[in-house]
């Protein structure tokens, strides 16, 4: 036999995946985890059997629940489903599926409906961080078309600006977890920055790249693989993640001098596929490397380090990410703060209904 849960699958920015109220899932993380699991079909590098596409970006996951916190709507818990291992991590945020929770939180009663729009306040409980996402909601209902594109997702739709609140640090306990600017690992110099995604910065150049290589190259490349894993497991002892074997944090991000007009290019493994595009919070701290004095993000990016607000194009494989920087104090890295961040996605709701689940499992929590 089986058993339904309630839940939606939408799209948030340039991933996708299935959204549930906390409430309808077991309060048991382990029970949590295996009913995940057999609902989108892992381990199994098809997915044939659930709801997941086979892809890191389509296997995710959001909990949301209203919140206990003052002043704020909602929280929301993130899950990432490994493809093909029996493993559910909650080690990091997700800004791209973000995008879909202020919708969600709107279209479940969770956040009652303005006329125009309606800014949701969200709570991202893996790190402790804070976003406002500003919905339209034209006649108290949310809309989802509109004339906003991002690269990586066709066609048009609705804008949701998101800003975060005090994100730096939120995983590492510090927007430098090493402490330093730059860092040598593995003979290699980086930058290790946590500016609401723990990331580690390597030029392109040092490893032979370009920078304009494509996600399947990368991904063929062993040697390469093998050294970027090598410098990813001793970066996240010293950015104060422990032993990051099996986490999925830090990501590592290649960069290089923009090649299509924007400020800095990109190539990011997340962390052993390479992302189609960039994740939302990594681009975050990718723009903070930019402006951070002495990182070897400002060594190959086209972008002046000066206080006050600047737009940073971040490229991708497969176009731009616009991420809006507010610092101050970028003259000295003693003094440098970074003030605000934030930046434009769009979501679509696809389906609403039941995903279906083996009765063993969803009867664990009643």
């Amino acid at each position: 036999m089986q058993k339904a849960i309630p839940c939606q699958v939408m799209r948030g920015g340039t991933s996708k995946g299935l959204y549930f109220l906390a409430s309808d899932l077991p309060a048991d993380a382990e029970a949590r985890n295996r009913l995940l699991l057999a609902a989108m079909g892992s381990p199994d590098a098809r997915q044939i059997d659930g709801m997941g596409g086979a892809h890191p970006l389509t296997s995710k996951v959001a909990v949301i629940s209203p919140s206990s916190l003052p002043g704020v709507d909602v929280d929301y818990l993130f899950l990432q489903v490994v493809v093909d291992k029996a493993e559910v991590s909650d080690a990091q945020n997700c800004g791209n599926i973000l995008a879909g929770v202020g919708p969600f939180a709107i279209e479940n009663g969770l956040v009652a409906a303005q006329n125009g729009h309606t800014d949701v306040s969200i709570h991202m409980v893996n790190t402790g961080a804070r976003a406002v996402a500003r919905v339209e909601t034209p006649n108290g209902c949310v809309n989802y078309a509109g004339q906003a594109r991002i690269d990586g997702v066709p066609g048009t739709a609705a804008p949701i600006p998101i800003d975060f609140l005090d994100i730096a640090g939120s995983s590492c306990g510090a927007l430098l977890p090493t402490g330093n600017t730059l860092d040598v690992i593995e003979g290699v110099e980086v930058s290790c920055i946590d500016n609401g995604m723990p990331v580690v910065l390597l030029k392109a150049e040092d490893f032979g790249l370009s920078g304009a290589e494509s996600p399947a190259e990368l991904e063929a490349n062993a040697a390469l693989k093998e050294k970027i894993e090598a410098i990813r497991l001793a970066a996240g002892k010293l950015m104060n993640l422990g032993d990051v074997t099996s986490k999925t944090v830090p990501k590592m991000s290649l960069i290089s001098a923009p090649l299509a007009g924007g400020s800095i290019n990109t190539r990011t493994f997340i962390p052993h596929r390479v992302h189609e595009a960039i994740g939302v919070l990594g681009s975050v701290s990718v723009a903070t490397g930019c402006m951070l004095p002495g990182s070897v993000a400002q060594s190959v990016a086209a972008v002046p380090a000066a206080d006050g607000v600047c737009q940073l194009e971040v490229e991708h494989p497969t176009g731009f990410f616009t991420v809006e920087m507010e610092v101050a104090g970028s003259d000295s890295l003693d003094s440098f703060t970074v003030k605000r961040a934030a930046l434009l996605r769009t979501a679509r709701l696809l389906m609403r209904g039941e995903v279906m689940v083996p009765a063993e499992l969803e009867s664990e929590h009643g």
